[in-house]
Order: structure tokens, then sequence, then C-alpha cells
């Protein structure tokens, strides 16, 4: 993984996992691609022992395993640190309920949870065996130069590339972004995302759970392979403070009690971790020579553990539509770049749709909307074609 040429197709900014599984895919498709990050890409290191467990995780979709598969990434995972979500429980605030289950809808599972360092490293093999990519990390990017013919990135120590397009994989904050003069911040929730690992008492069967809570906050369990569940605690933020400041055995038996100790007496596995939640709405997520990918484009509520996914889904549309963009040579023309926006558009819009309203649905304090949110719920969750309805844009 060294410099390389200094002239490229496609430059991704941003080693994340998006900006890894872009760059894998858009090299098998025979594209010269530079991905530059600030950090240490090889930095990641897989867990030294089976009790080792990495507090940040995430709800992988069938549509986005069938992408990670085409490049060569899910099938580097231990099967050991994978963990099949097969049904979910999701309860209101007063008395409302909705169930589902994979064998229902006719899948292996709704989604497989795995550690974020696991994914990240078998996505790292996956780029460093992949021809055709250069690795430049870390490096610090200094600005970006734009014009009708390419972009030049440059560094800085004053040397530069050139590219025919760049991506922004480099987060909600994006530098990329700005760099583009596309000057929009996200909106903050005034919640944290708390997060940590525990052992159980009882097996949790491959079920996930998820609690909206009174105070507006969203309590997920997500299952672990064996007796074990990683915690998101979408927290209003003084809450996730308190939540912070305990001890192990207290963070543990307070989870234990939110959830309903549905699975019995809980056992603090990893410190928790935390992060700020917000939402990210662009008018547009192109500009000239520049396509936005993964929280750099979007960000939504994890309530319903889809931004890895929505991102996933951005790297799959956009090498897709580069690879097969036949007679038109240039993978930053304006034509392709609107393509990649319109194919998004959809369901990027609708996933922000539905976790933004229901943030604000749970968090209304007004009675009457108490009681329809919860009968709606129940409502939802007997009626089998809807339910089914509402989970495809999820499993894909």
């Amino acid at each position: 993984m060294g410099n390389g040429t200094r002239d490229y197709d496609v430059t991704i900014l941003g080693a994340g996992l998006v900006g890894l599984s872009l760059a894998a895919s858009l090299a098998r498709a025979g594209m010269r691609v530079a991905i530059v990050d600030r950090s240490n890409v090889n930095a990641a290191a897989l867990s030294s022992s089976d009790e080792d467990w990495d507090a940040r995780v995430y709800a992988v979709s069938p549509g986005s395993v069938a992408f990670l598969n085409s490049i060569g990434a899910w099938q580097r995972l231990r099967e050991e640190r994978l963990c099949a979500i097969e049904s979910m429980e999701v309860r209101g605030d007063a008395g409302g309920e909705l169930m589902f289950s994979a064998y229902e809808l006719g899948e292996r599972a709704l989604a497989w949870i795995v550690e974020n360092r696991e994914i990240h490293a078998a996505l790292v093999a996956s780029v460093r065996d992949t021809p055709g990519i250069d690795v430049l990390a870390p490096r610090t990017p200094a600005g970006i130069a734009w014009s009708a013919r390419a972009a030049e990135l440059r560094f800085d120590g004053g040397d530069a590339l050139s590219s025919r397009l760049i991506v922004g994989a480099d987060g909600v904050r994006s530098w990329t972004r700005e760099q583009g003069g596309m000057h929009h911040d996200p909106s903050p929730y005034s919640q944290t995302a708390v997060v940590a690992n525990f052992a159980s008492e009882q097996a949790h069967r491959g079920r996930a759970f998820q609690w909206f809570l009174h105070d507006g906050g969203v309590l997920a369990w997500l299952p672990l392979p064996g007796r074990r569940i990683s915690m998101v605690w979408s927290a209003p933020e003084p809450l996730a403070h308190e939540l912070l400041a305990l001890d192990g055995s207290a963070l543990a038996e307070r989870v234990a009690l939110a959830g309903t100790q549905a699975l019995g007496a809980l056992t603090t596995i990893t410190a928790p971790l935390c992060f700020p939640l917000s939402l990210l709405r662009l008018p547009s997520v192109i500009a000239q020579r520049l396509a936005l990918v993964g929280d750099a484009a979007h960000s939504v509520h994890p309530l319903a553990g889809q931004g890895v996914n929505l991102g996933f889904g951005d790297a799959a549309a956009l090498s897709s539509i580069l690879a097969g963009r036949g007679a038109i040579r240039d993978p930053g023309s304006s034509l392709l770049l609107h393509r990649y926006a319109r194919r998004r558009l959809e369901p990027v819009f609708a996933m922000q749709g539905v976790t933004d309203g229901l943030v604000r649905l749970f968090g209304s304090r007004s009675p009457w909307i108490e009681v329809l949110r919860n009968r709606g719920m129940s409502l939802v969750g007997s009626l089998g074609p809807l339910k089914r309805l509402l989970a495809q844009p999820a499993l894909r």
C-alpha cells in the first residue's frame, strides 16, 4: 500500500467501512483508486482473546452482506464473532409492541451483528489484496482545486494528486464536503448514544430488543455470540452523562432494569463509549467532480440500526454506476453523478423520514399522542403484509 501513481480515476477521502468497501468495489471494476486518510489504516487490530469485545458493533443487513461478499470482505470474518438477529421485539412506552421474525420474512437473519474492528480488519485485508488501489495514509489533505477536467488534491508538504472523481467518505463532519462548497451542519437530537457490551444471565436465542422509553430515549439490545449482548442506549444528554459515570456493576443493573430484565441479570464486559446523535440532510450529495457517501452524505438516528447499511448502499450504487458507464469514460461525468444522486435519493429519504419521524413521535409528551403511537405500533404488528412491507427496506 504505497504511493503509486499520482493520477487516478477515483480518489476516496476516508478509510472507514464505507470508503474501504467502495475502494475495493471500484478497483474490481478496473478503476485506478486512491484512498486517503489522516490515520494509519492498518492500525485496527483483531480481538486478542475470546473475551476481548469491541463495544461498537453494527447490524449488517442481508443486502449489505451480499455487497461485502462480492468484494471479498464478508467471507474473511471469523464465524465465531458473528451473531444473527433471528427475531426482534420492539416495545412502546405504553404497551405497544411489534415483533419481527426472519423466518416469517423468509430470511436467514434480519441482520448480522459484527464488531467494528472485525469488519474494518476484513475490509482492510480486502483492499490490500485487490490490485489497483493505492492507500495514502496517514496523509493530511490541505485543499482541493476543482476544474472541468479533473480535481487536484493537495497535501501538507506540497505534493498533490490528480483525480477524475473525488469521493467524500470522511464522516458527518466531512472536510471533503466543505471543500465542495456544501456548508451544512448536522442537526443535533440532544441525545447521546451510550454503547457497551454485557454478559446475560439468560440466553438471547438470537433475539434483539428495542424499547421506546418515557423520556424520549431508545434502548436497544443486540445479540452477540454466546450469552452476550451489545447495548445502544440513545439517551437524553443528562442521562447519558449519568450512565457514563456509573461503575460496571451499577451500569449493568441500570441497563437490566431499563430492559425489564428480559434476559435476567447482566454483567458489564466492556467500558461504555458514547457519541452524539444528529440528523444530516443535504440538498444534494454531488457537486462538480464530487460525490458523497456514508455519513458524509447523510446521518440517521440509530434506532433502526441502518446508518452503516445506507453507507454500503451508497458504495454499491456508485460502484455499479461507474462500472457500467459504457461509452462515458470519465468517472467524474456530471451525467453519472446525477444518476448516483437519483438512485440514492429515495432509499435515504425514506429511511431518514422513518427514523426521524419515530424519534419525534415518541419524543412527544402529549397523552393522546402516547396512546395513538402505541396503538399504531400494535396495529402494524397485527398486519402481516404491512409489517413485511416495512421490513423490506431495512433488509435490502
